[in-house]
């Protein structure tokens, strides 16, 4: 039973930073592709927010790492 319940926790926390990563993916890199400058940078005079057109990479390798666990995690558990 105590394994059952860290697997399940594992799994809820997995897929709660999927989500995360996820978002904050969309939220620094997606919704802003198209404004990027040739430096790689995006100037939002609204919020006055410079979004960096790296950081795309890094948000959807945290979420891609995580979903891979995630997927091990639930193969492991099926077995």
């Amino acid at each position: 039973m105590g394994a059952t319940m860290i697997s399940n926790l594992l799994i809820a926390v997995l897929t709660g930073l999927v989500a995360l990563f996820g978002f904050a993916y969309y939220d620094r890199y997606f919704r802003w592709r198209d404004c990027f400058n040739d430096l790689g940078r995006c100037y939002d005079p609204q919020t006055g927010m410079v979004y960096v057109e790296q950081a795309g990479l890094v948000w959807m390798a945290l979420a891609l790492l995580c979903l891979g666990l995630l997927a091990g995690v639930i193969y492991v558990r099926k077995r």
